[in-house]
């Protein structure tokens, strides 16, 4: 008797190492067979190590032409075809779209993940229509369609896009509590006018990263000992992205201190005294954020989407003005003239509230339900 197979796809291999290990493993604990469908990069291997099958597959997440799409469709059907899988989770947009169009097509049960929007549902012109379209196409047979925030969620229902009955909203991707646990040693520093600040994530522009540096170097002006660090990756292919001859300037300014981009982000948090995110990127539930509270850190970032849902301002940090630097920087501000016991406290409640509202276990537990559910209704 075979076992039952699972097709997951995501835009990179380095989505898969970092943000859905915890729901593979549990997958194959249940006894599945996993395959993987991502673009092949230094992270692949590492699929294989999980006990996976992986499958390279060719996505341009920035590509905005119909032909690259078409033939990513014809990918996704081929493999469909090759691997016969009883079901496909998609998770990124062009996964759930063109796996999900592939997967419907062949009569495959699909289960979706928006993990955010991204900046194509922010900007102007045709794209956001265009993606709307394809979007309310794609997904309008899939068994069930899980949202990282309730924002995203409103939207596509005020939009048409989805049925309301088939969709449920999950705490962003979860987080491993054992894995991303408070020092048992404080690392953080007694004097608010030596803290430092961290901002992990990919290096776009629309992740607030010119507003963390504008307000950086209005704080270092009153506190220059405070040090601004800034930690994720430079892609250079993405138009969004901060150019490397910027990032250097703003290091050789002394403004901030450039971590480069690492596998393991725990000894970078651990040290750190605040984690910042000044987004107004369409973010599912930003990891990072995710991943610093469940750390004990408190957290300063913007009353926007995603982002909102990690913070109860001035319990666990604060909430600013998007694209408002005076606001950032006042925030900042207010971070560093807390008491330690007060930091230390916040820092406490950001362990407590991810332990109660986004353990990874729970995203885990919900999707083993839909599983089951979608496999039922298929096998009837």
């Amino acid at each position: 008797m075979h076992k039952t197979r699972i097709m997951i796809s995501v835009n990179s291999s380095w989505n898969i190492v970092n943000f859905r290990t915890g729901i593979i493993r549990a997958l194959k604990a249940k006894g599945y067979d996993v395959i993987v469908a991502a673009p092949q990069d230094e992270y692949s291997d590492r699929i294989r190590e999980f006990g996976c099958k992986y499958l390279p597959i060719s996505i341009n997440s920035h590509g905005k032409y119909p032909v690259e799409d078409l033939k990513l469709l014809h990918q996704f059907y081929r493999v469909f075809r090759q691997e016969s899988p009883s079901l496909f989770m998609g998770y990124t947009a062009k996964p759930n779209i063109f796996g999900s169009l592939a997967a419907h097509a062949l009569g495959i049960p699909v289960i979706n993940n928006i993990a955010g929007l991204g900046s194509a549902f922010s900007q102007k012109g045709w794209l956001p229509s265009t993606v709307k379209q394809l979007y309310r196409f794609a997904i309008r047979g899939s068994h069930k369609i899980f949202f990282q925030n309730s924002d995203d969620f409103r939207l596509f229902v005020e939009e048409r896009l989805v049925s309301p009955n088939r969709c449920e909203i999950l705490p962003g991707s979860g987080v491993d509590l054992q894995l991303f646990q408070p020092s048992q040693e404080s690392e953080q520093n007694d004097a608010g006018d030596h803290l430092k600040f961290v901002l992990v994530g990919r290096l776009l522009w629309e992740k607030g990263i010119g507003e963390y540096v504008e307000a950086a170097k209005l704080i270092k002006s009153e506190f220059p000992q405070v040090e601004f660090q800034l930690l994720g990756p430079v892609d250079e292919s993405n138009p969004a992205s901060i150019p490397r001859s910027v990032l250097d300037k703003w290091v050789a300014e002394g403004t901030i201190r450039y971590l480069g981009s690492v596998d393991d982000v725990r000894p970078i948090i651990r040290a750190a005294d605040c984690v910042v995110l000044p987004s107004y990127y369409r973010e599912g539930t930003p990891r990072s954020l995710l991943e610093a509270a469940a750390m004990g850190r408190p957290i300063v970032t913007t009353d926007w989407v995603g982002c909102r849902d990690v913070v109860e301002h001035g319990r666990n940090g604060y909430l600013c003005q998007t694209r408002s630097v005076e606001d950032l920087a006042h925030k900042l501000r207010q971070m560093i003239e807390l008491s330690p016991m007060t930091r230390a406290a916040m820092g406490n409640y950001s362990r407590d509230k991810i332990a109660r509202e986004f353990d990874e276990q729970i995203v885990i537990r919900r999707y083993e339900t839909a599983i089951d559910q979608a496999l039922l209704a298929r096998h009837a």
